[in-house]
């Protein structure tokens, strides 16, 4: 290459190279921006598929980091344990912000926030209080008890050393319930920093270092844009029925509904009613820990509830059918994962209301199938009548306000009183009251 020509061209590349440098979104990192999303309910499968969905669209769009803003007062294990498998699993950076003032991390939302790249916390807010419970509320059954504790120590032991957390408080959260504020879980290095607020968590975070996968990542946030990720409408009938109490009085007013339909065909809206109240149930169902023992034990019990109807067991099939239901509602939500199961001040009502219910729909059918008809050629047999023209052996009877041609096997003169014993082809056929 002659000598002017290389010039020309090292001129041209270094022009090239000084229009990337100044280029938007090129070389400069002027499109990065954070996702933020608000946690503000308890730990259910309905949040878990919401940050999950915040996590995969943060990765898509290459955010810089994704913030969750959380205050929870604890939730179900299952859920929690997917909440922090996606944050550990991340491809992007996740930070947990305990925010605002009077918020608190409780529970499954100490893992939560244990579990984050950057764990933050407002002033006035609390974290820990971390012992298991039943989805009641109550103590774990003594059976169940140390086996879920010991699961919950080595989890919260082997977040806290992936995350270099003080394991010790994060036990002593587990096995004696502590809960510190936000200036003591930093000084006891439970979490990375305390921020007044939003804007100061993020101007905080600006050249924060962090280890991922052996590579040092810095993250750059100040002044760059930050956008929002808000909970689709599955994502908030699946938080909002997920709860098992919820759940739980779903199944029931759906098979309630579809019993009603099948006893009594044509009232089509307790039917609509029990369709969409089952699919609902069903669909929470899925995402909980379900005891398909207990399930099968209700279906059993609407089988006996439905054969009371063609069976006359003087009320034994009701009885076992309401026996299956409360052993099924019992079992519904134990399962060796989970100890939780359906609250007794929601159990209880449920059981026995829809108990009645089943009962006296089932009593109800069952006596109108037992019942003489009161409509047509069956309603006329055995209703009295008196003779109008003298039967020998045909005549005319007035009965029910009608007059009708009349047969009979002896003679019946006028003005007798008469049973009708069967119609055919519009005539009756009678017989003398007190004759033979």
């Amino acid at each position: 290459m002659r000598s002017p020509d290389r010039n020309l061209f090292i001129v041209l590349l270094a022009f090239l190279l000084s229009v990337l440098a100044v280029s938007p979104g090129i070389c400069a990192a002027e499109g990065t921006h954070i996702n933020v999303i608000q946690v503000q309910d308890s730990i259910n499968p309905g949040v878990e598929e919401f940050v999950r969905f915040a996590i995969d669209k943060s990765v898509e769009e290459k955010a810089e980091c994704l913030i969750i803003l959380l205050d929870t007062p604890g939730g179900l294990m299952t859920s929690m344990r997917g909440i922090a498998q996606a944050i550990l699993n991340s491809e992007v950076p996740i930070v947990v912000y305990v925010s605002p003032s009077g918020a608190q991390a409780a529970s499954a939302g100490v893992f939560i926030t244990a579990a984050a790249d950057i764990a933050a916390m407002a002033p006035g807010t609390n974290i820990g209080a971390a012992h298991p419970v039943t989805g009641s509320g109550g103590d774990i059954p003594s059976t169940m008890s140390e086996k879920v504790l010991n699961d919950m120590l080595a989890f919260a032991r082997s977040v806290a050393a992936q995350r270099g957390r003080n394991s010790e408080w994060l036990e002593e959260s587990i096995n004696k319930s502590s809960s510190v504020t936000a200036e003591e879980a930093f000084r006891l290095n439970v979490i990375d920093l305390v921020a007044d607020d939003l804007p100061s968590l993020v101007k905080k975070l600006d050249g924060w270092h962090l280890q991922r996968k052996g590579a040092t990542v810095v993250l750059h946030t100040e002044g760059v844009e930050q956008r929002s990720i808000d909970a689709g409408w599955q994502h908030n009938i699946l938080r909002i029925i997920s709860n098992p109490n919820l759940a739980y009085i779903l199944l029931m007013i759906g098979l309630a509904g579809l019993y009603f339909e099948l006893s009594s065909p044509g009232a089509v809206l307790p039917g609509v009613i029990g369709g969409i109240s089952l699919i609902l149930a069903l669909y929470a169902l899925q995402t909980l820990p379900v005891n398909y023992a207990g399930f099968l034990i209700i279906l059993l019990a609407v089988v006996f509830f439905i054969l009371e109807i063609k069976i006359a067991s003087h009320g034994m099939l009701s009885v076992a059918g309401a026996l299956c239901l409360v052993l099924g509602s019992l079992m519904l939500f134990r399962t060796p994962e989970s100890p939780m199961r359906v609250a007794y001040s929601v159990l209880l009502p449920t059981v026995g209301t829809v108990s009645i219910f089943f009962g006296a729909v089932a009593t109800l059918a069952f006596r109108a199938q037992r019942s003489r008809p009161q409509t047509g050629s069956e309603g006329m047999v055995g209703l009295v009548g008196e003779v109008h023209r003298d039967i020998d052996p045909e005549g005319k009877v007035f009965v029910n306000g009608e007059m009708w041609n009349a047969t009979a096997e002896q003679k019946i003169d006028k003005g007798e009183k008469v049973e009708v014993l069967e119609v055919h082809n519009l005539k009756l056929k009678v017989k003398k009251i007190g004759g033979r």
